[in-house]
């Protein structure tokens, strides 16, 4: 974090990355002066309605935060910043986003939490788009033209007012990872939720956090057993309602591979789940995608893979993933940093914010996410050094099933074997 003082004083002469947060309501002309060396602009939590057109002089510019501001429109200054290509307007109070004032290389999009109505027709042109993250806001409609982002990896367009899905988005030949909870179009499942009065829970330490909520050690005593709790951060997460979440876990089932769900809580100031308890030995297999591998994950590097690993990872998930669609749930965030895994390969597969219903004969949903299963594969064999084993020719020959961009030529999870 940085401070205007600093800024106007020319301390911070020479750098790449600027973060301000002092309440400002005017964009500071100061931020000029960096010109020539600005990569990465993030004026998050401030109170700024107004971005000048001078911002195209900034040119080595190429991502940009505005998360928590007073925004009621998209800003068109930034039309004319040809290294831009990742946007955030998180949170904001946007109603207006205009045809053709965005860069064409836009390859990371996010508009979460607005009151948006209408996508102009033009985001068709933004044929770079990898990933755009639309969910909170007032959406009815994708316009036909953005059947051209055909780049388009992952989308997120939960808790909007969407009535139908269009047919074209289900054969976007990269889609992988799609939510769309909290719209007309979702199917919901029918399940009977539990419930746990937070009198009965003993919160401990912090375990861990991600996006939607926070995840502690703790105790039932109405189960008599260590468990896991899980507390919302609001209502609206960045993937989409926190009670289609909530209804998502509890929808899933038991499976081996799955995070048993015991609970909702009722009682408490949050939100929250309680999940069973995964012991400390299971770490994350991957970690988030960061700014510049944009919709894949990141792993430590010069980390490897047993052939042994990947197989059993291959294996668990899939049969996870089977699971979940004959129920007609998508997962919508199948990662590797959504998988938990110990030192004999023995894996879970967690988080459901961004997972959707669909009704359960449509199967383009799960073609969809079989390309992000052969993203995994993709990521994890690529870290593998025994490529001469038979078990590694036969999951390269998956990957490439599952990656095939022709999406009804991809397998069905039940139809892969192990």
């Amino acid at each position: 974090m940085h401070t205007l003082a600093e800024l106007r004083s020319g301390a911070l002469k020479g750098i790449k990355r600027l973060t301000l947060c002092e309440n400002l309501s005017v964009f500071p002309p100061e931020i000029f002066d960096l010109a020539q060396t600005l990569e990465i602009l993030d004026l998050s939590n401030n109170a700024l309605s107004h971005i000048p057109e001078e911002i195209s002089r900034l040119t080595k510019l190429k991502i940009a935060f505005f998360s928590n501001n007073n925004f009621t429109e998209v800003p068109s200054a930034f039309k004319n910043c040809k290294n831009l290509y990742m946007l955030g307007f998180k949170a904001n109070r946007i109603e207006r986003f205009d045809e053709d004032i965005l860069p064409l290389g836009i390859s990371w999009l996010i508009l979460t939490d607005n009151k948006i109505k209408h996508l102009p027709r033009s985001i068709g042109k933004l044929h770079k788009l990898q990933k755009c993250a639309l969910a909170g806001n007032q959406i009815e409609r994708l316009p036909d033209e953005m059947a051209a982002c055909r780049n388009l990896e992952l989308l997120r367009l939960s808790a909007n007012r969407i009535e139908v899905l269009p047919s074209w988005l289900l054969n976007l030949p990269k889609l992988a990872w799609l939510a769309f909870s909290g719209n007309p179009c979702a199917h919901y499942g029918k399940v009977s939720h539990p419930e746990t009065a937070f009198s009965q829970l003993e919160v401990h330490e912090l375990l861990g956090e991600g996006a939607s909520g926070e995840i502690f050690r703790g105790y039932s005593r109405v189960h008599k057993k260590e468990v896991a709790i899980k507390f919302f951060k609001g209502e609206v997460t960045s993937d989409g309602y926190a009670k289609d979440e909530m209804h998502a876990c509890m929808s899933a089932g038991e499976h081996r591979h799955l995070i048993k769900v015991f609970s909702t809580i009722e009682g408490g100031k949050r939100l929250g789940l309680l999940l069973e308890y995964i012991p400390a030995r299971y770490k994350n297999l991957g970690s988030p995608p960061d700014f510049e591998s944009c919709t894949r994950d990141t792993f430590e590097k010069g980390e490897t893979f047993a052939i042994a690993a990947v197989y059993e990872v291959a294996k668990a998930i899939a049969s996870a993933a089977a699971h979940l669609h004959e129920r007609g749930l998508m997962h919508g965030d199948l990662y590797a940093h959504n998988i938990m895994i110990d030192a004999q390969n023995s894996c879970y597969l967690g988080d459901f914010g961004a997972a959707s219903f669909y009704e359960r004969k449509n199967r383009d949903f799960e073609k969809i996410e079989v390309r992000a299963f052969g993203c995994l594969l993709d990521d994890l064999l690529s870290r593998c050094c025994e490529k001469e084993s038979e078990i590694y020719k036969n999951l390269d020959m998956l990957r490439k099933r599952c990656l095939n961009e022709q999406t009804q030529t991809r397998p069905l999870f039940s139809q892969m074997m192990f």
